[in-house]
């Protein structure tokens, strides 16, 4: 490839210049170029001139090329505008794909820095931008996104409503989507009827639209667009569901705490009395017995100690001191060699006093130093310390609370383990209000998993056969709501797509630490949602191109 070509393939932009000079100075690449003397269309008339008023210079950024950032040091002309009814009397000429008025960066150096901007705004592009030796400031970058144009769109058939926290418990805004093609059409200050009305009545066309159980925004749906079919998303009907249940359960506490729990298919009390009940041993104690069985099992196959270290992957004097101990508990008190000490002679009455109930070390190290013993504290201690853990008493677990039962009766029976089966039974068979009210749950679940929303009137008038306060309530806001919860549980449609680009936000506003005010948060989500979505668009095949 001839210099020429390369260097048309580095810089086509350039392609319309006349490169006098490339040197590198102080670390920094320098083009010197200039316009060549071909006639200019004027901007305000269109007429073609060549007649030189004067010349000056220009100072452009581009982007780095080797690792050295690039400048390029333009000369333009000034013309004169032939055309005598033309206003201009004089216009300066702009090389097209390179050069925009009042501009100091080339198109493609723009493009980069907005790129960075879009992505991480203020402080966090600038200093991506540093290490790209394109040096802006954070007002630089923010000033980028917020001059780059809105997304384009059209009114789409599903619209989805929710609203996000610019500040959680105090300030809420709106966002609204495109639920078939999951793009964020725009985000609206806070969750109230007449924002979402207005909205609706300058972008009208919509004839879904997805939102949750808020009467805001069924007010301003049905305000903004009357036409418009609404659908109360499912997700959120369960979720209504879930606070009614555990309302109910929240009433039957009492009979919670009367549930015996079983563990190991033993009542609490008889586990608690239990003398051969089997203790929670630490992984270091389980690691030291597990090793023991399994060196002991090897020396009785007659393999040797040094066979058996390289199939451990174990130390040979490890092997050699694990196969010296008769049982795990001299590797656990470390006294598989006693030594000999200043408590041996009073350990016979230490054993004594332990045997009558006396464990506290403190009273112990009184007694034996009335008769004699000048040892220390921690001798003693260290003593006890294997008689404090083969007394440890095995407590019962605790009945299970209010919030535990509803996950259980919230979640699908297949899904819960062996031991929550077996609570649960238990508390089901305690209270038959639970039972009712579990069988009710169950009933709205399929309503809702196989979308048949017809039978819903037959399941709230056996609802309210039974004393189930909490239930009555959550079916009485469905009646509120009929139309748009039946089309919830009777069509595809739902809030999904809503839900995912609230997480977008949610990730947005936290890298900005929450100190964006919402136009940034807003032309941020819209950028940056689009510019993923044509990452992921199938890119054409040009293998064959070469």
């Amino acid at each position: 490839m001839r210099c020429d070509d390369l260097v048309g393939d580095l810089f086509p932009h350039l392609s319309e210049l006349l490169v006098e000079r490339v040197f590198s100075e102080c670390g920094v690449m320098r083009l010197m170029a200039r316009t060549r003397e071909t006639e200019v269309a004027c901007p305000g008339c269109a007429a073609l001139s060549s007649r030189v008023h004067s010349t000056y210079g220009r100072c452009l950024a581009d982007t780095p090329v080797g690792d050295r950032p690039v400048v390029i040091k333009l000369t333009v002309r000034r013309l004169y505008c032939e055309n005598t009814l033309c206003s201009r009397r004089t216009f300066a000429e702009q090389v097209e794909g390179l050069t925009v008025r009042y501009g100091r960066r080339t198109p493609a150096a723009r493009r980069v820095l907005e790129a960075v901007a879009v992505a991480l705004a203020g402080r966090a592009g600038s200093r991506l931008a540093a290490a790209l030796h394109m040096r802006v400031s954070r007002t630089t970058m923010l000033r980028a996104v917020m001059a780059l144009p809105d997304p384009s769109w059209t009114v789409p058939k599903v619209l989805g409503v929710d609203d996000f926290a610019t500040r959680r418990g105090q300030h809420y805004g709106t966002v609204l989507v495109d639920c078939e093609s999951g793009q964020p059409l725009d985000l609206l200050p806070g969750r109230n009827a007449a924002t979402l009305a207005g909205w609706l009545r300058e972008h009208p066309g919509s004839e879904i639209i997805c939102r949750d159980r808020a009467g805001s925004y069924a007010d301003g749906a049905r305000t903004g667009a009357p036409h418009a079919v609404q659908v109360a998303d499912r997700f959120h009907l369960w979720q209504n569901l879930g606070t009614a249940v555990e309302r109910n359960v929240s009433r039957h506490n009492n009979y919670l705490k009367t549930v015996v729990v079983r563990t190991d298919g033993l009542p609490s009390d008889a586990v608690a009395n239990h003398a051969d009940a089997k203790r929670v041993m630490s992984p270091i104690e389980a690691r030291i017995r597990e090793r023991h069985a399994t060196v002991h099992a090897l020396l009785a196959q007659e393999h040797g100690i040094r066979e058996i270290a390289r199939e451990l992957h174990m130390g040979g004097n490890t092997v050699r001191r694990t196969a010296r101990a008769a049982s795990p508990e001299e590797l656990l008190s470390g006294r598989h060699q006693p030594r000999p000490s200043q408590l041996d002679p009073y350990k016979p009455h230490l054993d004594k006093r332990w045997a009558e109930g006396l464990t506290n070390a403190i009273q112990l190290q009184a007694e034996l130093q009335d008769l004699g013993y000048r040892g220390s504290y921690q001798t003693i201690s260290d003593y006890l310390r294997p008689r404090r853990r083969r007394r440890i008493r095995i407590v019962a677990p605790a009945p299970p609370g209010v919030r535990q039962v509803t996950g259980w009766m919230m979640r699908h029976p297949d899904r819960l383990g062996d031991e929550e089966r077996r609570q649960f039974t238990a508390v089901l068979a305690q209270c038959p209000e639970l039972t009712a009210l579990h069988g009710h749950v169950r009933a709205f679940a399929e309503i809702l998993t196989t979308r048949s929303g017809q039978h819903l009137k037959d399941w709230i008038i056996a609802t309210r056969a039974d004393d189930l306060p909490g239930l009555h309530t959550f079916a009485t806001g469905l009646e509120k709501d009929w139309d748009a919860v039946v089309q919830g549980l009777t069509t595809c449609w739902n809030s999904g797509p809503v839900e995912g680009r609230v997480n977008h936000i949610k990730m947005i506003k936290r890298q900005m630490f929450g100190r964006a005010k919402l136009p940034l948060l807003r032309k941020r989500v819209l950028l940056t949602a689009t510019r993923r979505r044509h990452s992921q668009e199938p890119q054409p095949d040009r293998s064959g191109d070469s």
